[in-house]
């Protein structure tokens, strides 16, 4: 038997195939560009090969509610041309096989539980951070789920005192977490690439701040054993020890516990790189299909 696997994120689609056991046996990447234009070549790279059923993790916001009339939709993401879009019925109607979906966050923290840097933990947070902000949570070896899937990105967080910008999401200005440390709103601040800033820049004291302080809400909350931070932004500004450190100075010695104490090992980048997602929609399918303990694809 073969299966199928997308991980689609605001800038492109991974797809790919895998046998029961979770060996990849092929790729392809499709950029995000409107559903007219994408979901024809996702569909057409999944027809004629004969796979059984399909995991898909989704930017969002997305409904994840069975009995909902919208069960499958992209709901109000800021992606334009995607809101209010049926990406499980088009997959389906085209496909006609099973279809099992979440957030790509939330399948990119099974991904880092099942295969990588979160393989020992039962409690686990994800964060991505890029052109926008997201995060996925499993606690006690369950994904998170309540009236819909986990939005992190869009944490109220407490603005910079040296920060004046007004924010870039579309739904909360500069209040959350997106509209304050995506990087929309890094170039948008300082009118400069994400790349060309040097790693001495303030915008890198910024993001620690603003990441820092989301990261506490999310300790105080969840209560998780691991914590990922995932994205292109992370590769910049020398920003994991910036973080760690942050979190420890706002923490302020409250909370007492190993993780806090060796939290080099506690906050750290994604074992799996850039395809967490894509695994996590592989043990998606598997588990929920009853193939237990697969291997790593």
């Amino acid at each position: 038997m073969k299966f199928g696997a997308i991980d689609a994120s605001g800038n492109r689609f991974l797809c790919g195939i895998t046998t029961e056991n979770g060996d990849t046996i092929d790729k392809a990447v499709f950029l995000t560009e409107t559903p007219e234009k994408t979901i024809p070549k996702v569909i057409e790279y999944f027809k004629g090969k004969a796979i059984s059923a399909l995991g898909l993790g989704c930017f969002g916001p997305i409904d994840l509610n069975p009995n909902s009339k919208t069960y499958g939709y992209i709901k109000a993401t800021p992606k334009k041309g995607w809101q209010n879009f049926d990406i499980v019925g088009s997959l389906k109607k085209a496909l006609n096989i099973p279809i099992y979906f979440d957030s790509h966050t939330n399948l990119a923290a099974l991904g880092e539980t099942i295969w990588g840097a979160a393989k020992d933990s039962k409690n686990t947070i994800y964060l991505t951070i890029g052109n926008g902000i997201g995060g996925g949570a499993i606690v006690e070896n369950k994904l998170v789920h309540g009236m819909m899937h986990p939005e992190m990105g869009h944490m109220f967080i407490n603005r910079h005192p040296r920060d004046k910008f007004i924010g870039t999401c579309h739904f909360h200005g500069g209040n959350c977490l997106e509209g304050m440390a995506s990087i929309p709103a890094i170039e948008r601040r300082w009118h400069k690439s994400l790349s060309s800033l040097e790693e001495d820049h303030l915008a890198w004291d910024l993001q620690s701040y603003y990441i820092g302080h989301a990261i506490v809400n999310y300790i105080l909350v969840l209560a998780p054993e691991k914590i990922i931070l995932g994205g292109l932004v992370m590769k910049y500004g020398n920003l994991f020890p910036k973080i760690r450190k942050e979190v420890q100075k706002l923490l302020n010695g409250y909370i007492k516990t190993e993780q806090i104490k060796n939290i080099d090992t506690y906050i750290v980048p994604p074992d799996l790189g850039e395809q967490s997602g894509f695994f996590g929609a592989v043990a998606l399918c598997l588990s929920l299909i009853h193939i237990s303990e697969p291997t790593r694809p």
